[in-house]
């Protein structure tokens, strides 16, 4: 039904930048609101940011809140997480998601998954 890919991962210094991009399938992309998660290695998924079907609202993680700026474009059927100021405790693989709900917090919330794209920050 949703298809999800993302990409934009790779390796940064401390204090640089990176736009994730998650591309999906399907012309019901609008109906579903959008998450990014991320998980390093020996840790749980946590969440990130999330955004509803119309973009017009957003929520983040206290982590990451003032630093990542997530949005959508509908019209491209795509996702996107602005990470700026990157920190060594940023490093994880980043999974995009989307969710039948009108907001998500959690991993159980979503409905499909993306495979993930990695993040790495070095100091």
């Amino acid at each position: 039904q949703v298809q999800l890919v993302e990409s934009g991962g790779g390796l940064v210094q401390a204090g640089g930048s990176l736009r994730l991009s998650c591309a999906a399938s399907g012309r019901t992309f609008s109906s579903y609101a959008m998450g990014w998660f991320r998980q390093a290695p020996g840790k749980e998924r946590e969440f990130v940011a999330a955004i509803s079907w119309s973009g017009s609202g957003t929520k983040y993680a206290d982590s990451v809140k003032g630093r990542f700026t997530i949005s959508r474009d509908n019209a491209k059927n795509t996702v996107y997480l602005q990470l700026d100021s990157l920190k060594r405790e940023d490093t994880a693989v980043y999974y995009c998601a989307a969710t039948s709900r009108l907001v998500a917090l959690t991993t159980v919330g979503y409905d499909y998954w993306g495979q993930g794209t990695q993040v790495t920050v070095s100091s």
